[in-house]
């Protein structure tokens, strides 16, 4: 459970950021606070929707395999990828605060998007070990406390 935690939590947070930037780079695009919730949508639709959607996305591409040369492939799958990134922008926008106006407003942040999870997945292991350390030190304190009373 703690690792789960400690995972949400980690993504939460540089999700919040990731969206503040999006809010902020892109032309017709409202962040703004709904950044905090957006970032619950956001972080969920990454933990439990992109390896759904991606595995059936590589799954139907995986079929038509046998005609596509290497660099065809590569094509195939950053589109699919950046098909995965619109479904959950698109997500994000219905179910938050989050505003959206015009064109660019739904290509760009995908985009983005892909962009701040490839970061995400260069940093994680520092952040999720950050987080971490933050979780075990506020148990301690609760349970602490607790055995206070």
């Amino acid at each position: 459970m703690k690792n789960g935690i400690v995972r949400f939590a980690a993504l939460y947070v540089f999700n919040v950021v990731v969206l503040l930037l999006i809010g902020w780079l892109s032309p017709g695009v409202s962040v703004g606070l709904n950044a905090l919730w957006a970032s619950v949508i956001l972080t969920l639709a990454a933990l439990v929707l992109k390896p759904l959607l991606t595995r059936v996305f590589r799954g139907m591409a995986a079929r038509s395999a046998a005609d596509r040369t290497r660099a065809g492939e590569k094509v195939v799958q950053y589109l699919l990828v950046y098909l995965v990134e619109l479904i959950i922008w698109v997500a994000v926008v219905w179910f938050s605060g989050v505003r959206a106006h015009g064109f660019w407003s739904y290509v760009l942040p995908p985009l983005l998007l892909l962009l701040g999870w490839v970061v995400y997945d260069l940093v994680d292991d520092r952040l999720r070990a950050k987080t971490g350390e933050l979780y075990d030190v506020v148990r301690s304190k609760i349970s602490g406390r607790a055995s206070d009373h």
